[in-house]
């Protein structure tokens, strides 16, 4: 391995983040807001715990949270809470199915072959459907997550949200303290 002690401090500092970004660690930076409030908004008024489960607890259609943050900068945890749509593969959205006696069920597909679906709706059920009882199955290419969190909630409360998340993750804490779990710190 080459020396690297020409390389001066400021190109060492660039060559170690660049390290740490590729093993998924951010840059600390300071949280935006306050995750207790967080933590209250995730299972309260946002609603996000009726879908996605952060250490436990929580539902369990949508993605589990508890380390998302750890490999996200905070502007693409951000979109992702203010556009669920933004870069979706169609694939991954919302499906709709028709059936032979014109009934729908809409979730997300979850396992899918060349004979079944396995489908799952809102409520958290699972159905495995035969694909020759399937009329249309069409991909919205719409996230199932709500889209209208910049209307529904301030600028604070996604901050908020957005802090819990990088708390609970163990990514960062107050004044870029690394934290295990909501306010326990690390040495």
């Amino acid at each position: 391995m080459p020396s690297f002690k020409d390389y001066g401090d400021q190109k060492l500092a660039a060559l170690v983040k660049y390290l740490r970004a590729l093993d998924g660690r951010r840059s600390k930076a300071a949280i935006p807001g306050d995750a207790q409030r967080g933590k209250s908004l995730f299972y309260g008024k946002a609603k996000c715990a009726a879908c996605h489960m952060v250490a436990g607890s929580g539902g369990f259609f949508a993605h589990e949270l508890t380390t998302y943050a750890a490999r996200r900068e905070l502007s693409e945890i951000r979109t992702a809470i203010l556009d669920p749509n933004k870069d979706l593969d169609p694939r991954r959205g919302l499906i709709v199915v028709e059936f032979a006696d014109s009934s729908t069920l809409s979730g997300i597909a979850r396992n899918e072959d060349n004979f079944s679906l396995q489908l799952q709706s809102r409520d958290g059920s699972f159905h495995l459907l035969n694909k020759q009882d399937i009329r249309k199955l069409t991909y919205t290419g719409v996230s199932p997550m709500p889209a209208d969190y910049a209307s529904s909630l301030s600028t604070a409360e996604i901050d908020d949200i957005v802090s819990f998340l990088l708390v609970i993750s163990g990514s960062t804490g107050p004044a870029g303290k690394e934290t295990g779990a909501l306010g326990e710190e690390n040495d």
